[in-house]
This record gives structure tokens, C-alpha cells and sequence, in this order.
């Protein structure tokens, strides 16, 4: 499941990657009133995590990514969880995302809960952030129509600050700002959506001062980055599971 290529080795490499533009068709959300609404603990629940390299977790093996701990850790509370599914790459912007849950085969396919981490490559790549408002809300539009249309199981996540890392060389004070604008981007379009929205930008800065919380590619989270996020999304999935 794992690909090998790094997600930020050159603005080169990934500028050279062929971009598929295809655009998904437009989402059909249940109605209020077909919408399933309530889960039972004895439930089998399925789980949907689309992403960028933060969701495949590069650099770490597949146990210790956030999808996995946080399968893990619902399972760990009575809760039958399938491994998650995964739609996520590194490198990826929001339009490679798209492209790829076009051609998932999923359509149709509903799940209990859905996360959503994207954008860091839109930044990296110097793409407007015109383009990604547009290409996030058709993404978020999109889970929330594999959520059966209900917003309360649709969880995304800010945008980390990899500006802290090593490979980001000092360059901080440029990149930090620049992802706080995208992040503005996602956080505005999923509050008007009515989803659940998880800031953990704060908690990926706290690497400055902590290496522990960096993969060894002197890039990516850490399985303790990684954790630390997951405590942050148990306790809004898990109540939205146990409703």
C-alpha cells in the first residue's frame, strides 16, 4: 500500500507527474429522512481515509498511521471496525486526489465514517488557493456522499505545518503562513458544511522542539505524531459510532 517516492523530494519530480483531469460527477447526498442516522456498538462499521501521505503515512510502517491507530483504538472500545480503506498517495494535490476516488471503482459505496487530510501538496506545489477552495469543497462534497450523506461521520483535518521539519531548511517563517492560509481555506468550507473539523496544525508545530515527533525521513509525522492526533479524533468518532 505503500509508495515509495517521498512527498516533497523536488518541486521537479512532482511538477513532472501527469495529472489526470478527470472531475467526479455530481454528488447525490441522501435526504434527511433516507439518511442513516444511528449505529449500534455490535455494528460492523467501515471506514474511509482520504488523503495525501499524511493519511498513507509515509516513513512509518502501516500500523502506526493515523487510519490504523484510530482503527486500533475503536476497536478498542467495543467497536467492530474494518481495516480502513484508503485513498491516499504521496505527492498528491486535491485535484490528484479527485482524480483518483474517479477512478476508485467506490462509487455507490457508502462507510460509517470518513476522514479527509488534503492540501499540503497544493501549497507545496504553489497552486492557487482559487483552485484548491474549489477542488476542497468537491472533495468534502464527496465524502460527505460516502458518509451516507450525513455530515456528523465526515472528520477532517487541518493541514500540518511541515515548516518545522528539517527538510523545510529554516524555511519556516515562509511556509508556516502559507499553510495557515490554506488551512483557513479547508476550515471555512467545512464549518459551512457542517462537518466535524480537527485543528492539528498546533500539535505538528510542537516538532519544532520535539524530533521524536518526526519520521526519520526528516520529514513526515512520527508513530508519536501520529498518536497524538488520534487522541485528538477518538473521542468525536467514537461518540458519533456509539450515538
Amino acid at each position: 500500500m505503500k509508495v515509495l517516492q517521498i512527498i516533497l523530494l523536488s518541486l521537479t519530480t512532482l511538477s513532472g507527474c501527469a495529472k489526470n483531469k478527470n472531475t467526479l460527477p455530481p454528488a447525490k447526498t441522501d435526504t434527511p429522512s433516507t439518511a442513516k442516522t444511528m449505529t449500534n456498538a455490535s455494528d460492523t462499521l467501515n471506514y474511509l481515509a482520504i488523503g495525501d501521505s499524511y493519511t498513507i503515512g509515509e516513513a512509518v510502517p502501516e500500523s502506526q498511521t493515523f487510519p490504523y491507530q484510530l482503527y486500533s483504538a475503536l476497536n478498542g472500545q467495543a467497536l467492530s471496525v474494518t481495516p480502513p480503506t484508503i485513498i491516499a498517495t504521496t505527492g498528491w494535490t486535491t485535484d490528484d486526489l479527485i482524480s483518483a476516488i474517479y477512478q476508485s471503482g467506490l462509487g455507490g459505496k457508502k462507510f460509517a465514517i470518513v476522514t479527509l487530510l488534503i492540501g499540503v501538496n497544493d501549497q507545496y506545489q504553489h497552486l492557487s488557493q482559487d483552485n484548491y477552495k474549489i477542488k476542497f469543497a468537491e472533495v468534502l462534497n464527496t465524502a460527505i456522499t460516502f458518509a451516507h450523506g450525513d455530515t456528523s461521520r465526515v472528520f477532517v483535518l487541518s493541514i500540518p505545518d511541515y515548516g518545522v521539519t528539517p527538510f523545510a531548511n529554516g524555511q519556516d517563517a515562509v511556509i508556516g503562513p502559507e499553510i495557515d492560509q490554506f488551512n483557513a481555506i479547508n476550515k471555512a468550507i467545512s464549518i459551512k458544511a457542517g462537518v466535524h473539523y480537527i485543528d492539528i496544525t498546533p500539535i505538528s508545530r510542537e516538532a519544532a522542539n520535539d524530533p521524536s515527533l518526526i519520521a526519520p525521513d526528516g520529514l513526515h509525522p512520527s508513530a508519536k505524531m501520529y498518536q497524538l492526533w488520534v487522541n485528538l479524533l477518538m473521542p468525536l468518532v467514537e461518540a458519533r459510532l456509539k450515538r
